[in-house]
């Protein structure tokens, strides 16, 4: 099934077999509340002018209102302090801290306890092109799909990376295609949203608190046969990126055997309607800073 229900970028939708709570939508209100999430690890050289870049963004050309949260998982350096001080300073903006590293775990975390109707992440460096975040949850506000996923390796991406890094990219994603049949063409791209009840359904079967969280919550959802859109993103490497590529590696094979050969767990579905969309509705104007969510 493909469409483009953004009329924007193109994209390819699969049908697939210490802390402040989330701000509060005004109970008389009908909009979205979106929800983006930034796990950050040690980020204190980027994390005050991505997060301000990201927050502009958002302001100027997202219709709905929105919610920043900084997920620390568990920094040893000002991380936190300086998420604690943009949480204060900029509208919408939240710091949540975690005593234990892992990026499914911040996931989960924030995740499992938020009160949005669409929820998302992306990398705190920023590697993909904001642009591409309104195709990417536009298919779910209108129940076109469920999940949505930025995709580096699908035509219509521009991608500026090294060879290693695109050699080992594309063999992940040819070793998924071939032993787990996954039929998504990039799972470990920093780039994610999904309908927050569904989100919520898939999280309990979802064991995985690394960086293979990402690959499992799209095999759980695939296996669930749930809709996930795919949109073509431009995407710059990161030359100062904080992950070990080895003992990530490994920790992926160790993942794809599981679900390969582990027995299945059951989990429970939300019993929601796949086809109902988030019912949301776009505010009236663009929002400003003073009027997000505190």
């Amino acid at each position: 099934m493909t469409g483009n229900p953004a009329g924007e970028a193109p994209g390819r939708s699969l049908l697939l077999s210490n802390e402040r709570p989330p701000p509060a939508a005004p109970a008389a209100s009908t909009e979205c509340l979106i929800e983006v999430t930034v796990p950050v690890y040690n980020e204190e050289r980027i994390l005050e002018r991505n997060v301000r870049k990201l927050h502009k963004y958002l302001t100027g050309n997202l219709p709905f209102r929105f919610v920043i949260t900084i997920a620390d998982n568990a920094s040893t350096d000002a991380t936190f302090a300086i998420a604690q001080r943009m949480q204060v300073e900029l509208p919408g903006v939240r710091a949540v801290h975690l005593d234990r590293k892992g990026r499914g775990n911040a996931l989960r975390h924030v995740w499992g306890r938020s009160n949005a109707d669409i929820v998302s992440y992306m990398d705190c460096d920023l590697s993909t092109g904001l642009a591409a975040f309104l195709p990417l949850i536009a298919p779910l506000l209108s129940g076109h799909s469920d999940l949505a996923i930025g995709t580096r390796l699908a035509r219509g991406a521009q991608v500026v990376r090294g060879p290693k890094r695109d050699f080992l990219s594309r063999s992940y994603n040819l070793l998924l295609r071939t032993v787990l049949s996954a039929r998504f063409s990039d799972a470990q791209c920093g780039f994610k949203a999904g309908r927050a009840d569904v989100i919520k359904s898939l999280l309990p079967s979802v064991q995985d608190d690394g960086w293979f969280f990402d690959t499992e919550l799209l095999m759980r959802a695939q296996r669930k046969g749930l809709r996930i859109y795919e949109v073509p993103v431009t995407w710059t490497d990161d030359p100062d990126s904080k992950v070990e590529i080895i003992r990530t590696a490994l920790a992926d094979l160790r993942g794809v055997a599981r679900l390969r050969f582990g027995s299945p767990r059951r989990y429970r579905s939300s019993g929601t309607d796949a086809d109902s969309g988030a019912q949301c509705h776009p505010a009236p104007a663009k929002l400003t800073g003073p009027e997000q969510p505190r």
